[in-house]
């Protein structure tokens, strides 16, 4: 078990001393160059990074300041490359993204990855970064991650395919022999239900991921793993998913794509004609991440550009599913580590916390299905970007994709492979342009193929099996060796070291091995003879890059004597890092030897040794001449560096002394930030909940909110809008003149412009179409920056308001028409005893007009002379206390009729409308009938007088 965790460079871990003290196992804390060993716990020390290689514990400087300090990170990706599929690797809870990329490479050489799950982590940016990324098994908390690794162990002990692929790092899972019949099964269950065919990946790779998929299933053999994929389509899918390996990044080795800006593209655009385009073919583009990549150096390129040259990238894949996640180019922070803050503002954009490509470079590339071992190729391709594809391919389907990308390259095209990769088998086919990158130049061949040669169509049938090279490619290699064999020039390709590469012809008569220790030099096997020519041959060819020819060179081998003809080319039309040179051995034919043989034979008569010995001095008087000063220019350039090499250790030396300043700053800060993190995530803890609480209260009012932008497009609504305004979730983003609400809205864009022009509430009373009555607010929308930023629109439902004023007003109007049918004088006082109306009876009765009357006190009438006790007792004090009074008598003397005699009747009533009710106030004229009244009284008592006076007569009589 080795723990990674993130510690402060310059204080001692107490980490091991506290693990020891809970676990049963040893626990240790690494030095450099341990060895791993079963049942121990190793903990990273702090200031250093660590990885394993060949069982060893190994530990390097950490990242320099500047630089990404990763090291779970590394020690993932080191495990991954040392253990293959027995790799483990589990992310538990902590900040930012480091283990994501370390997961990624185990999971591509076939291991197992846990993540502890958000529930339990405390800090849930790791294993959620991880989870994001697709790169994750088993997302469970830690003691069940425990329980997790304890049955995978004990299910490697049983099984015996998990014992032969963990017995030695490294080593691929080996099936019995008598399951190759059933993997075959499995490639046909895959091929018929995807249309991919795998027969011809290589086994190895094959193997791993079955043996990856059949250890989290529990299945020990491989026949009951076929039963288990006819009867799950789920794991069949996901089976084909992991043998796809899809594993990429941004910006993957980035030195390639340095290599790819400064050299390669400028080759590419070099001759090509305005509106021309480049084409680029990236094949095994998985999610669309190596493709993204190209476009945005292509973009940065061609942005400096005088020309205007358009770009094309086709990216294909097998998987439908990477290709619908290229197309959407939506990947998280983690997913971009590698694309730099500028990149990041310039070509993403935010989309729902994520970050997407801009629609410009979206636009640029052209993502379709493709399987790379069946489909024809494009053409007119200027670069094809195919790396870490081949390596999983066997040799026979390596061969055919290779002719497929020869034929879609243009004739100045070049082909990029991974680092891992080589085309040195088939050097007729592309020459090695730039060793670094591993980018290739295609050769001018006639090597032809045939496309239509695919082991199995589309729809999974058999077609015409895989062959090799067509006989083409061998005739003309067979003819090149008899004509370089028989009738061209012997010769040998050096390199600028004059070191041999290849022989070409028969070269024993002018090269031979030297004693001593084996070399390849070229100057070490020549004849003695043509030494000192075919030296400064070779020396005036590099240093003028043209072709030099030393003729007349005599040479004597055994007790023959040639007449040699010596030529050296450079090879410069090979788009190489390093020069090469061809140089060629002519000997003179048999008639111009006679020629050459007399000359000499009088050359050698005239001339003395002496002299002879004085030319070859001479010869190599100028070689010397020659060496002194190219080493006098390079002294002088030394010198040069030597200056520029001081002056860059003195500025070394002061930016060292800053950052160790900076790095005391940044612990500094890294003190406070730790502190604002815990702040932070409290207040954004405050910040979803009153998110919570503002929107149940939203919901619970049941208020209809249409929020607008600037531009009049839907941002947001409440649910009780969505029936009015005719509202789906999808319609956010949706102008609102294409919306069909259930109201009859008038034109809304005047209240808008009004609303945010004068900062006014803009109001407006609207109806539904069943009727409904609604009140319309039109508010300007303000940013916390006090920044105008939309509209908001709400609807109060006032149709129950609406409708009880109308009854109101109904009841009124009929309590009106009552009023004007009654004899008797009536009025209507309100809680303040105030006339609120009277009827035509009360006007003619105490001869007063409506003005003088209406809205004012009854006490306030003719200046006061209607105030009375009485009247002013019974409103005031006996009313209140009853809700009605009946024949109250009252006598007044009233302005313009006199005095006169009422009877008064009052009734208290409730009124919704009006506060305190009102009063119904009846005066009847009684002073007449009184006058009456009395008069009969009067004449009764004389009556009774009368009869009494009788009666006494009636007695006496």
């Amino acid at each position: 078990f080795v723990l990674i965790q993130h510690l402060d460079p310059t204080r001692e871990s107490m980490l091991a001393p506290l693990l020891a003290r809970k676990s049963a196992l040893p626990v240790s804390q690494v030095t450099g160059g341990m060895a791993v060993e079963p049942n121990h716990v190793y903990v990273i020390p702090p200031n250093a990074r660590m990885g394993i290689h060949d069982g060893l514990l190994k530990l390097m400087q950490r990242a320099a300041a500047g630089e990404k300090n990763m090291p779970i990170d590394y020690f993932f990706e080191s495990l991954a490359a040392y253990c293959k599929d027995t790799a483990i690797g589990v992310i538990l809870s902590g900040t930012a993204t480091d283990g994501t990329f370390g997961l990624k490479a185990i999971k591509a050489e076939g291991g197992i990855c846990f993540a502890q799950d958000e529930e339990s982590a405390k800090y849930p940016g790791m294993p959620a970064s991880a989870m994001a990324a697709g790169c994750v098994d088993f997302s469970l908390s830690p003691g069940k991650i425990a329980a997790e690794l304890t049955r995978i162990a004990r299910h490697r002990r049983s099984n015996p395919l998990a014992i032969s692929s963990g017995a030695v790092p490294n080593a691929a899972p080996t099936f019995p022999a008598g399951d190759d019949a059933h993997i075959r099964k499995l490639l046909l269950l895959i091929r018929n239900s995807t249309g991919a065919d795998f027969t011809h990946y290589k086994p190895n790779t094959i193997h791993r991921r079955i043996a990856r998929r059949m250890v989290p299933k529990k299945i020990g053999s491989i026949r009951e793993y076929v039963k288990v994929l006819r009867r799950d389509g789920a794991e069949l899918d996901a089976l084909y998913q992991d043998i796809l390996i899809h594993v990429t990044s941004f910006f993957r080795e980035p030195e390639t794509f340095q290599i790819l800006a400064s050299q390669i593209v400028p080759k590419l655009i070099e001759g090509k004609a305005e509106r021309e385009p480049l084409r680029v073919w990236v094949p095994g583009c998985s999610t669309g991440e190596e493709a993204y990549s190209i476009a945005i150096v292509l973009a940065e390129y061609l942005s400096g550009y005088p020309g205007k040259i358009p770009v094309q990238i086709f990216a294909t894949d097998v998987s439908e599913s990477s290709i619908n996640h290229a197309r959407a180019g939506v990947y998280t922070g983690a997913t971009l580590a590698e694309v730099g803050p500028e990149r990041l503002d310039r070509f993403f954009v935010k989309f729902n916390g994520n970050y997407q490509v801009t629609q410009a470079m979206r636009e640029m590339c052209t993502f379709a299905r493709q399987d790379l071992t069946q489909d024809p190729p494009f053409s007119r391709i200027d670069l094809v970007s195919c790396r870490n594809v081949l390596i999983y391919l066997q040799p026979l389907l390596q061969q055919r994709i290779l002719a497929a990308f020869h034929y879609a390259l243009n004739s100045k095209g070049f082909l990029l492979v991974g680092k891992s990769e080589t085309l040195s088998s088939h050097p007729e086919l592309f020459t090695l342009a730039e060793k670094k990158g591993k980018f290739y130049r295609k050769k001018l061949t006639s090597f032809h193929t045939q496309f239509s040669a695919a082991a199995y169509d589309r729809t999974g049938q058999p077609g015409k099996p895989l062959k090799a090279a067509p006989p083409a490619a061998d005739l003309q290699k067979e003819a090149d060796r008899v004509v370089w064999d028989h009738y061209a020039h012997a010769g040998v390709i050096v390199d600028e070291n004059q070191q041999i590469l290849h022989f070409r012809g028969d070269t024993s008569p002018y090269l031979a091995p030297a004693s001593g220790a084996a070399s390849l030099h070229l100057l070490k096997m020549v004849r003695s003879d043509l030494l000192v020519d075919l030296r400064a041959a070779f020396h005036r060819s590099k240093k003028e890059n043209t072709p030099v020819r030393k003729e007349g060179i005599r040479m004597t081998s055994g007790n023959r004597t040639r007449n040699v003809c010596l030529d050296v080319v450079p090879l410069s039309a090979l788009d190489t890092a390093e020069r090469h040179f061809l140089i060629l051995f002519e000997e003179a034919r048999q008639g111009t030897a006679a020629i050459g043989a007399a000359r000499a034979s009088r050359a050698k008569a005239e001339v003395p040794p002496a002299e002879k010995l004085q030319q070859e001095l001479s010869a190599t008087r100028e070689y010397l001449h020659a060496i002194i000063e190219e080493q006098e220019t390079t002294n002088e350039e030394l010198k040069a560096a030597n200056e520029e090499f001081l002056s860059n250790n003195e500025e070394l030396q002061s930016t060292n002394e800053e950052l160790e300043t900076a790095k005391e700053e940044l612990q500094s800060t890294n003190e406070e930030l730790m502190t604002l993190t815990e702040q932070q995530t409290s207040r954004n803890a405050e910040l979803a909940q009153l998110n919570d609480d503002l929107r149940n209260v939203l919901d619970g009012l049941q208020i209809p909110i249409l929020i607008l932008s600037n531009d009049c497009r839907v941002r947001r609504f409440t649910p009780s809008a969505e029936k009015l305004f005719n509202l789906l979730p999808t319609d956010v983003g949706r102008p609102i003149q294409n919306l069909r609400p259930n109201l009859n809205l008038p034109d809304l864009q005047p209240f808008i412009s009004s609303a945010t022009a004068t900062l006014a509430v803009q109001e407006q009373e609207v109806r539904d179409l069943q009727g409904r009555h609604y009140a319309m607010s039109v508010r300007p929308y303000r940013t916390s920056d006090n920044r105008i930023d939309g509209v908001l629109i709400a609807l109060a439902d006032t149709d129950a308001m609406k409708r009880s004023l109308e009854e109101a007003r109904n009841a009124r109007d009929y309590a009106n028409a009552i009023v004007e049918t009654l004899r008797e004088p009536l009025v209507v006082l309100d809680a303040g005893l105030r006339i609120v109306t009277a009827n035509r009876s009360f006007y003619a009765t105490f001869q007063v007009a409506p003005a003088e009357v209406e809205k004012r006190g009854i006490f306030d009438l003719a200046g006061g002379q209607w105030d009375n006790p009485g009247l002013r007792q019974l409103l005031e004090q006996i009313l209140p206390e009853n809700t009605h009074l009946n024949d109250f008598k009252l006598t007044h003397e009233f302005p313009r009729i006199g005095l006169r005699t009422l009877l008064l009747n009052a009734r208290r009533l409730k009124w919704e409308s009006e506060a305190g009710g009102m009063i119904l106030l009846a005066l009847e004229d009684f002073t007449e009938r009184e006058a009456t009244t009395e008069a009969l009284q009067e004449s009764r008592g004389r009556l009774r007088d009368l009869t009494a006076g009788l009666l006494e007569g009636f007695e006496g009589a």
